[in-house]
């Protein structure tokens, strides 16, 4: 039986173990949405996962959504994110970044030139962005024109290059919570009616157009994919035909061989069986397509689901996000079956090294 501390290969990646670091926006990007110093020591400290996913970065300035995340559209933030990935290497470790482009769920402080975000729809979510001085309700966007959407997708791509130029071992694109690509995907958001909406097909098409230019620009060995298909984060409301519309998503992906597909199942951070959906269905599908595709699984796995999970095949990896956080050393932890550090939630957005990089491993508590 395949056990969760065993080596294994996400495509072109080899990795120590099948832990992954669920990617984590912590707002602690410096000026012009450069990575950090403390971004360095942050994920060195957490290079014993299998594979680090990182938190999710812009992919251009009207990506952004929250104040302080950073991005890899420039040489500033390329040349910073090169000391992050250099950091994990010199650790032994393995990185990929979350590709990140948040749509409807932003505010015009955040947009170049106090634009309006944009979206698939030019209905406002029903939510909070963090912006200066605080929370604030996200505004209302604009439906992309047809004539955008390439520019977009060119975007997408430049941001895979940047990536490896930056020294990352991969990418992994968000498709998830809400975000654009899942307001294009579902109908709940999308009201198009042109060739992105309508039908499950014009939906799916932006997503895949995406999967398509960043497979060609870097090679699918190095290009993974998040999805949430019933996560009701950022005002994202069911889809009519969820299990069909993602069972159509994976079906397109199939010959475009990823790496890795990365599901939340349930609702991102909260309840795993928040909505009707058949995981099982949707991994079995994607095995008889691609059977060399790693899946990866989240949302509320303990040490023991995790073991149990890749011992029966289930999923290739499982990926933490918040333990994480307060356990640099968590794959040891896990492994020894030791305590966890308990999370300081008021620490998690924003601020500097104090909840961030000095939670202590196991030897740094036995020393305290």
């Amino acid at each position: 039986m395949p056990s969760l501390f065993e080596p294994t290969r996400i495509g072109d990646i080899a990795v120590t173990n099948r832990i992954v670091m669920a990617p984590l926006t912590r707002n602690r990007a410096a000026a012009n949405q450069v990575p950090s110093d403390l971004a360095i020591t942050y994920y060195a400290q957490r290079a014993n996962a299998g594979l680090i996913v990182t938190e999710a970065s812009q992919i251009s300035p009207e990506g952004q959504g929250y104040l302080d995340t950073p991005g890899i559209y420039s040489p500033e933030q390329i040349a910073g994110w090169k000391k992050v990935t250099d950091a994990v290497h010199a650790q032994g470790g393995k990185i990929v970044i979350q590709l990140w482009h948040v749509g409807r769920v932003s505010h015009v402080s955040l947009q170049p030139n106090g634009q309006a975000p944009v979206s698939s729809t030019a209905r406002a979510a029903q939510g909070k962005t963090f912006i200066q001085g605080g929370f604030a309700d996200t505004s209302v966007p604009r439906a992309l024109r047809l004539d955008e959407i390439p520019g977009l997708i060119a975007a997408y791509r430049q941001a895979a290059r940047n990536a490896i130029t930056a020294g990352f071992d991969g990418v992994e694109v968000h498709g998830a919570n809400g975000y654009l690509l899942d307001q294009f995907l579902r109908d709940s958001i999308n009201d198009r009616t042109d060739a992105y909406g309508g039908s499950i097909e014009n939906r799916s098409r932006l997503l895949l157009e995406v999967m398509q230019a960043v497979v060609a620009e870097i090679g699918a060995g190095r290009t993974g994919l998040r999805l949430s298909p019933v996560t009701p984060s950022n005002d994202a409301g069911q889809d009519s035909q969820a299990q069909t519309l993602f069972n159509h998503v994976v079906e397109q992906l199939a010959p475009l061989k990823l790496a890795f597909l990365h599901l939340i199942e349930g609702q991102t951070g909260g309840a795993r069986d928040v909505a009707p959906f058949d995981y099982e269905a949707l991994h079995r599908l994607y095995k008889a397509n691609h059977p060399a595709g790693a899946w990866m699984v989240n949302n509320g796995y303990n040490r023991q689901m995790a073991m149990d999970v890749v011992a029966s095949s289930a999923a290739d990896l499982v990926a933490f996000g918040r333990p994480f956080i307060s356990n640099p050393d968590l794959v040891r932890r896990l492994k020894e079956d030791a305590p966890l550090n308990a999370l300081k939630p008021a620490l998690l957005y924003g601020g500097g090294a104090e909840g961030y990089t000095d939670y202590p491993t196991l030897e740094g508590a036995a020393t305290a």
